[in-house]
């Protein structure tokens, strides 16, 4: 599904009406119809009248547009101005007239308190993707009004006060019950806390054609059906051939652990084994190996010379890339801890090995200090990085606050300066690729804040890479999967806190 910016639908919207030829108020008439169907649901069966709140955009056209369907309907409807109807222009201004032509109720708001007694429900049709900046008065004020009112409200697009591009907030903005998406959704409601105050989000067409949004150029992606099965390769993922054995899915080398987070190390080569690989090595410091044999008894267990200390900082990086020889995909990063020059040895590794590499946790943090990061040669293997906003921060030289202000746009401008894929972990996790494309993943849960689950995330991709799937397929369709076993791992259990990685790994 596609997701848009205020100004990618702005130019949607031109194209569908100047160059496909739709009119402008045939859209409307849609629109409006659809956010009336919605509202009959959201509604249904309670009595009193329902309340329009209508700015004088296009986003209130579409509520004026509802307002007359949901009377044809069997509603009691009532129209409140935010500002003078008078002032409305384009189709919005034709909507204020058939209202006025067929006698539904208005009021123009003057500031004072509203006695919602009487009302059963609330339409937000106050502000759309054209808003810019906080609400206003009298916005503001009917905003605040109407979260106080304790009444189910329907959003008209966006919640009113939502910042169409990054999902951030006004200190006045409508927490919606549900919102009704107009042919897109929009990138604020993928994007927390947008995601949260727009409550159940449903997109619903409207006429605008999808090849418009090719036409327009929209590279924002929500990870869901047809997608899975067209650019990710789903069905490919959940079939096996008869013929094949365990070669045929490939080999991925596990470089994580240390002395004090050895689980780390753990749960990726479980992960990586779990994602469908056939054969998985993990890789750790002789000394630390020993201790490991037989913990995860369907890996194989590697160990490099340490100098009998125990510590990946007495480990030659030429071993381990020795090592990756012949492999298909190099996981490196999780629970190593960091050392003297061990970007050199991080460097080493991106230089000396040909297979696709996934840097996860530590690893991150290595190529963050690198003063000479951006010279390092582009590799001809796909490169994932998987950094939780922290990471990111560090790798920006930005903050966490920054990262999280827009991070659909941190990903991207980062994937294509560096040319790696880029998964930006956390609530709607943003994977972003080299050519500018990026995936928002709608699974997983709150139950998921848990150790362990990034190292769980990091095997499952590399597990892909070394199937075969390139760098941004493994990445978005890898982080589906990891966050649809956290889903089904929650539901199994009565109290999602109750999560550890390894539920993740048993819902594979």
């Amino acid at each position: 599904m596609f997701v848009v910016s205020a100004e990618e639908m702005r130019r949607v919207d031109l194209h569908t009406i100047q160059t496909i030829g739709i009119p402008a108020l045939v859209l409307m008439e849609n629109a409006g119809r659809a956010v009336a169907e919605e509202g009959m649901e959201l509604f249904d069966g309670r009595r009193g009248v329902l309340a329009v709140l209508a700015g004088k955009g296009n986003n209130g056209g579409d509520g004026l547009v509802a307002a007359r369907h949901l009377i044809e309907a069997g509603y009691d409807v009532k129209i409140i101005y935010a500002e003078a109807p008078e002032s409305f222009r384009g189709e919005a201004a034709i909507q204020r007239d058939i209202a006025s032509r067929l006698g539904i109720p208005y009021e123009v708001y003057d500031s004072s308190v509203i006695d919602w007694r009487g009302y059963s429900g609330i339409m937000d049709a106050l502000l759309g993707t054209g808003s810019r900046g906080a609400p206003r008065e009298a916005y503001a004020a009917l905003i605040g009004q109407a979260n106080l009112s304790g009444l189910p409200i329907l959003s008209v697009d966006l919640p009113s006060g939502l910042d169409a591009d990054t999902g951030q907030v006004f200190d006045s903005c409508i927490r919606a019950t549900r919102t009704v998406a107009l042919a897109f959704t929009k990138r604020g409601l993928e994007q927390y806390p947008g995601a949260e105050l727009a409550g159940e989000v449903k997109v619903r067409y409207i006429g605008i054609p999808q090849k418009a949004a090719v036409e327009a150029g929209i590279r924002t992606f929500r990870i869901e059906e047809p997608l899975l099965s067209r650019q990710l390769r789903l069905e490919d993922y959940r079939l096996r051939w008869a013929d094949s054995h365990k070669g045929t899915y490939g080999h991925v080398l596990v470089a994580a652990g240390s002395r004090s987070m050895s689980g780390a190390g753990l749960l990726s080569a479980k992960a990586a084994l779990r994602g469908g690989s056939g054969l998985v090595t993990w890789v750790l410091p002789d000394r630390l190996a020993e201790p490991m044999f037989g913990q995860v008894p369907e890996a194989m267990l590697a160990g490099l010379a340490d100098e009998q200390r125990g510590d990946w900082s007495a480990v030659r990086a030429d071993d381990l890339v020795q090592l990756a020889v012949g492999k298909d995909a190099l996981l490196f990063g999780p629970g190593i801890g960091r050392w003297a020059q061990d970007t050199a040895f991080l460097r080493t590794l991106w230089e000396g090995t040909d297979c696709p590499l996934v840097l996860d946790a530590d690893a991150l943090n290595m190529l963050a200090v690198a003063e000479d990061a951006a010279a390092w040669p582009r590799r001809g293997a796909p490169v994932v990085l998987t950094p939780h906003p922290g990471e990111m921060a560090r790798l920006t030289g930005s903050t966490v606050s920054a990262v999280q202000r827009d991070r659909i746009e941190t990903a991207r401008r980062y994937a294509a300066r560096t040319g790696v894929t880029l998964v930006l972990k956390g609530a709607r996790t943003v994977i972003a690729d080299p050519d500018g494309n990026v995936y928002i993943n709608p699974t997983g849960n709150a139950g998921m804040a848990t150790g362990g689950a990034g190292d769980v995330l990091a095997g499952i991709i590399a597990s892909l890479l070394a199937q075969g799937w390139h760098g941004p397929e493994a990445a978005a369709l890898g982080t589906y999967l990891h966050g649809s076993a956290g889903d089904r791992a929650a539901a199994s259990r009565e109290l999602p806190a109750s999560l550890t990685a390894g539920d993740i790994i048993d819902h594979l």
